[in-house]
């Protein structure tokens, strides 16, 4: 397995498939985008696949999410869910997206093996959209919504970062609207993980903030705790149930004390963490020629150095050097 050495065991592992995405969303990139990694730098289908296959069979990982930058851009992605979902013990398989090209893939990704969707839903405002993702694309990730929930690939989950005065009264609206389509709404506190550092914890929405402006307009009431596990979503019925909604509170409410994630970046790297301030390489070793008991030792000695929280709520964090879209969601 890959337990660290505060007791937490690392089963949800995260495959960041390319740094490349089709938006500039503002909490993430720069307008003008980021220097992507070389073609060479990244691991190809095999290295990813085979990683996994390490992962799940030697260390215990029982779910498998891919991410990116936008992980709908690699080519392979298909045959990548096909291979992980061949693998035994089978993994649960999910996919973080902004849901851009989900119109033409949801049916072959659901086919391959895909179990589910996160994505990317800030606004419902194609002005606001535009000036938050730098890209007129919002008709896009619609339709993206759609065909991955006729395609079976439940719950469709989203993900809404609201932020200060560009889509912070939006709370009310996204809820509505995932509650007619039958999606599952998480809001997400704004992270320190954006390529410019411009982060700044005053102008962040807090989980209290969107709690109270959801409470104007529903009942809120608090999941069973004892179902949330290691989920970093704080769930609520919603006027009741059967619906719910969540809100990943990583900044005001940290939940650091039951993570169980580990992440592997395109270019090969194991980060225990989000905000990880090193990483380990497994991509070197790998194409060194290391057998796959000498990588599965290299991964666990990568997590037993996890640190006990990420540190933002102390004076003395530092924001990690890469950028959300070359670390993977």
């Amino acid at each position: 397995m890959l337990p660290d050495s505060f007791g937490r065991i690392a089963t949800d592992l995260r495959v960041s498939l390319t740094d490349r995405c089709n938006l500039r969303c503002a909490y993430c990139m720069p307008p003008e985008g980021l220097d992507w990694l070389p073609a060479p730098d990244q691991l190809t289908d095999d290295e990813v696949v085979r990683l996994i296959r390490i992962g799940v069979e030697r260390l215990g990982i029982t779910e498998v999410r891919f991410t990116g930058g936008e992980p709908l851009l690699r080519r392979g992605l298909a045959g990548i869910v096909a291979r992980t979902a061949a693998l035994r013990p089978r993994p649960e398989i999910s996919l973080t997206t902004n849901g851009i090209g989900l119109t033409r893939t949801a049916g072959t990704l659901r086919a391959a093996g895909l179990d589910r969707v996160n994505v990317s839903l800030d606004t419902l405002r194609p002005e606001t959209f535009r000036k938050l993702a730098r890209r007129d694309r919002l008709p896009d990730v619609l339709d993206g919504l759609a065909a991955a929930a006729a395609a079976g690939l439940s719950p469709v989950k989203v993900n809404t970062v609201l932020m200060r005065d560009l889509n912070d009264d939006e709370a009310v609206p996204l809820l509505r609207f995932c509650l007619d389509h039958g999606y599952e709404l998480r809001f997400i506190e704004q992270m320190p993980l954006d390529a410019q550092h411009g982060w700044k914890r005053a102008e962040m929405v807090t989980a209290q903030e969107m709690l109270a402006a959801l409470g104007r307009e529903f009942i809120l009431t608090p999941d069973d705790s004892r179902q949330r596990g290691s989920a970093p979503a704080e769930a609520f019925l919603v006027d009741g149930g059967p619906a719910r909604v969540g809100v990943i509170a990583s900044v005001t409410r940290p939940f650091c004390g039951t993570c169980d994630r580990v992440r592997l970046t395109a270019d090969g790297q194991v980060r225990n963490c989000l905000f990880a301030r090193s990483e380990s390489d497994l991509r070197g070793p790998l194409r060194a020629g290391a057998d796959d008991a000498e990588l599965a030792g290299a991964w666990r000695r990568a997590v037993a150095v996890k640190l006990p929280g990420h540190g933002i709520n102390d004076p003395s964090f530092l924001q990690p050097d890469r950028p959300m879209s070359a670390i993977g969601g």
